[in-house]
């Protein structure tokens, strides 16, 4: 007997894209459950256990039936399951607008081309600074995009220091986004513009619409 592909699913659901170049769009979100990450941020870590384990063809099915186009598969971290790159691929088969929002802290090497990567760079105040993948950077596409969340001057400067020591701009899109615990929005956009940076600026639009406890 041929076992089927499964991941282990937190949660499927469709909701206003609330970050990244695809902000606003109604989209699909596939979450998967686990990750090897702790950020002191994090609003999802009701995501790092339970979930329960669905084939590739009953996720599909759901996807089918919510009906929107783009589809965001997310965390926890997706790429933590080992099966979470072919699922991907038979995804963007499947002729869906695919972005997958990782920490950065796994290699993306071999995900399918088609699939827009939305890659974390952990900042220091996140606590994880040290669990970066560096070499993650170089198999970046002029169609994906870095993320920081900031949550201090000091978290803003050192992004400033990596944006340039790495040209992260001349890549590919850079989007800074404040923590909403501890840097206001407006402070940072002041600083971009001071600074002049070609950084996309973003707060998170679901939180905006729905609050921090909306689960979305």
């Amino acid at each position: 007997m041929v076992l089927k592909e499964t991941l282990r699913i937190t949660e499927i659901f469709s909701s206003i894209q609330g970050e990244s170049s695809k902000v606003g769009l109604p989209s699909t979100f596939i979450r998967l459950t686990g990750c090897p990450l702790r950020c002191q941020y994090c609003d999802t870590s009701y995501a790092f256990t339970g979930g329960e384990r669905i084939t590739f063809d009953e996720i599909f099915s759901q996807v089918k039936s919510i009906g929107n186009k783009d589809i965001c598969v997310t965390g926890g971290e997706p790429l933590a399951q080992n099966e979470a790159k072919g699922f991907l691929k038979k995804l963007t088969a499947l002729q869906y607008h695919v972005s997958l929002e990782t920490s950065g802290s796994i290699s993306i090497d071999n995900i399918d081309s088609r699939v827009k990567i939305v890659m974390d760079i952990k900042t220091p105040d996140s606590g994880e600074v040290s669990k970066n993948d560096w070499n993650n950077i170089s198999l970046m596409k002029k169609t994906d995009e870095f993320k920081f969340v900031i949550c201090s001057d000091e978290d803003y400067e050192w992004s400033k220091t990596i944006l340039r020591k790495y040209s992260l701009d001349k890549k590919s899109i850079v989007l800074f986004s404040p923590c909403t615990e501890s840097m206001e929005a407006s402070h940072l956009a002041d600083l971009i513009l001071k600074d002049r940076l070609k950084v996309r600026f973003q707060v998170q639009l679901h939180k905006i619409l729905w609050g921090d406890e909306s689960g979305r």
